[in-house]
């Protein structure tokens, strides 16, 4: 797939096939994710990969709208330190949308569908991916073939217009 073709097929997808992902696939994704820019190459973040049936359903309970995780092929949850300083903090979170979004595309580009979830139970998340005291999980990337349609260009976004986003020059 070319790089605008993944850029458009994106989506987030909740629904997942009954399908594991290809190994290779897998690592691809995380090599995305790994390769992405951080500021000062800080490179932030750790990805702790889940799947295993039991442990995404426990995964999926540390948000309420995290249900889709169950379901998933394999989860990615995008580690963090804590850090004190907001300025280093607001950094790293930055990163790792960053890494994020690389980890989307890659994916696309192989025909994964991809979905995120907050993390509002960190003592559940603690305890499902045993994270050291000085990490916390920020995110999760779930990732699987969709269960309804393949990926492919989106002809008509549900975007708001070009012209209302982009302000060229001043607002």
């Amino acid at each position: 797939m070319e790089t605008w073709d993944a850029i458009t097929s994106r989506r987030n997808v909740r629904s997942f096939a009954d399908r594991p992902l290809a190994e290779d696939d897998l690592d691809r994704i995380l090599e995305a994710g790994r390769r992405a820019p951080s500021s000062r190459n800080t490179q932030p973040w750790d990805f702790v990969v889940v799947t295993d049936r039991e442990q995404l359903g426990e995964l999926a309970k540390v948000w309420r709208g995290a249900g889709h995780v169950a379901g998933s092929a394999a989860t990615i949850a995008l580690v963090l330190p804590h850090i004190d300083d907001p300025r280093r903090r607001e950094g790293s979170l930055y990163d790792l949308g960053q890494a994020t979004m690389a980890m989307m595309i890659a994916a696309a580009d192989l025909g994964v569908g991809a979905g995120h979830a907050a993390v509002a139970d960190q003592e559940q998340a603690r305890r499902v991916l045993d994270l050291p005291d000085d990490r916390y999980a920020a995110y999760l990337l779930d990732l699987g073939y969709p269960a309804d349609r393949p990926l492919r260009p989106i002809r008509r976004p549900d975007r708001r217009a070009l012209s209302e986003v982009v302000h060229r020059g001043r607002w």
